[in-house]
């Protein structure tokens, strides 16, 4: 497997393309946004290790502009920067995980072992949940015959939730699955991305499969009501 390693430190680029070639993988390293964006529009990479802080366009901006262009590797970021909004801007622009520096390359390698294990399981299924349907390898959602348009971090909780049909999912499940970092528990980030999600996959169909259970979590309901 190919990974891109993003990382405008050349010795800690290097460290990062070391170790990783002698855990078995092909390594390209871009130093900046534009070299970045060149390499995966080149090659069909199976994860990307991205650093925040690189120039422009910085990581978060190329983390973007690949998921809107359809390209859906796993992407670990790197960052300097320890507050939760700053990890949470990372995964809203559609990264997969989130790194703070200084990290032992160990972690390193086993985060990205688990994200590209766990998109290789994903995208091995499509999901049916009533006439709701979400294809994770073309990373489309359907409810009917009508194309429902998901930000990455939607999609993400959809996905959560369509492989948990009619079961009862706590916040902080959701949290563990979906944000996979250790979040604020006071955070209502949960509450907010569920009603940007009910008003997408709900609302404009007149149904009412996304449900709240006060104080304990969320369900989705497979049968169709109205």
């Amino acid at each position: 497997m190919r990974l891109l390693v993003v990382e405008d430190e050349v010795r800690l680029a290097s460290l990062i393309k070391r170790g990783l070639e002698e855990e078995g993988y092909e390594v390209d390293v871009a130093h900046d946004g534009e070299e970045a964006l060149w390499y995966a529009a080149e090659d069909r990479y199976g994860g990307i290790v991205l650093d925040v802080m690189i120039p422009p366009p910085d990581g978060l901006s190329v983390c973007r502009q690949l998921r809107a262009q359809g390209r859906w590797m796993p992407i670990l970021m790197l960052t300097a920067k320890l507050d939760v909004a700053d990890r949470v801007a990372g995964l809203d622009a559609g990264a997969d995980d989130y790194l703070c520096k200084p990290f032992s390359f160990a972690e390193l390698a086993a985060r990205l072992r688990a994200l590209v294990r766990r998109r290789q399981e994903a995208e091995r299924e499509q999901l049916l949940v009533g006439d709701l349907f979400l294809d994770p390898a073309l990373h489309e959602v359907r409810r009917g015959d009508v194309v429902i348009d998901l930000s990455p971090k939607e999609f993400d909780l959809l996905e959560f939730l369509m492989r948990h049909p009619d079961q009862l999912v706590s916040r902080q499940q959701i949290l563990d699955h979906v944000w996979d970092f250790a979040y604020d528990g006071t955070s209502n980030v949960v509450d907010q991305y569920m009603s940007y999600l009910r008003r997408k996959i709900d609302r404009p169909f007149d149904v009412d499969s996304l449900m709240t259970i006060r104080g304990v979590g969320y369900r989705l309901r497979a049968t169709r009501t109205g």
